[in-house]
This record gives structure tokens, sequence and C-alpha cells, in this order.
């Protein structure tokens, strides 16, 4: 009798751990991921000053439109204005948990108002190119990016 008693005890351990690591992970899931972590929205804000940033045609913003592995997106952002005009080209995402993914501040010498890198994407999400200009305007252009596993929607 002792015995059985004993084996139900250990069969109700099981459950209450499962139920303490609930609630630890719900608790978790508040905090911000990293000590790094800006939304897409105050990363816009940050980069433009406040005054946000109008779509354009003159930000040319290539990216796949489907990306086999999340962790190395090309991206290349091309601003068709004069150097001199452009100050910085920034790349932010729509759902990482940090959106600044690049900050490039240019300069004549640069020659041309170009850039182009690799990304990493947590998921399916947009990809926003946004260049400042001189004057303290910001241009933008946007792009959704379908992120696969293993290459299968």
């Amino acid at each position: 009798m002792k015995r059985r008693s004993f084996l139900k005890g250990l069969g109700a351990i099981p459950v209450v751990m499962s139920v303490g690591s609930l609630s630890l992970m719900a608790k978790d899931s508040k905090k911000p991921k990293s000590k790094n972590a800006i939304s897409f929205k105050k990363a816009l804000e940050v980069v433009t000053n406040g005054k946000g940033a109008k779509e354009s045609d003159k930000v040319k913003l290539i990216v796949p439109e489907i990306a086999e592995n999340g962790a190395v997106v090309p991206v290349k952002v091309n601003v068709d204005e004069p150097i001199e005009n452009v100050k910085s080209i920034h790349i932010l995402t729509t759902k990482n948990s940090n959106a600044r993914s690049a900050d490039v501040f240019l300069s004549p010498r640069n020659g041309k108002a170009y850039f182009a890198t690799r990304i990493k994407l947590g998921g399916t999400q947009e990809v926003v190119a946004v260049a400042v200009l001189k004057s303290g305007r910001a241009i933008m252009a946007k792009k959704p990016v379908k992120v696969t596993i293993g290459g299968c929607g």
C-alpha cells in the first residue's frame, strides 16, 4: 500500500512542475526580448527626428519576395538623389525585436547613395528603407518578405 501511494505522488509532480513553468513563461513574455529591443514605430520616430517619412519612388529597395533563410536576407537600397542631398540610409524591419537593422551615414566621397547588405529576419514581415535628406526630410520604400523554413512555404 505504501508503494502505491508513493507512485501516485510521483505522478502529481510533473503536473505541478508544468503549471509552475507555464506561469514563469507568462511572466517572461511580458519582458522585452533584449536590452536593445525597439519597435518599428519608435525606430522610425528616432531616425526621422519625429517627422515621419513619406513613401517615394526615389528610394529603390531590392529584397527577395521569398527568403529561404531568414538569417541572411540580401537588401539593396538606391536613392535617386545627388549624394550631396542624402545624409543617411536606414534599413528597418516591422516585426524584429530590434527594428533597426542597419544605419549608414553618407558623405559626398561615397559617390552615390547606394547601400547593400544582408539582414536577419525573425519571420515574415516588411523591410523598410528610409533615406534621410540633408534638408531633414525623410523618404522611404517598403516591401514584404516571406521567410520560409528550409525553402518550404
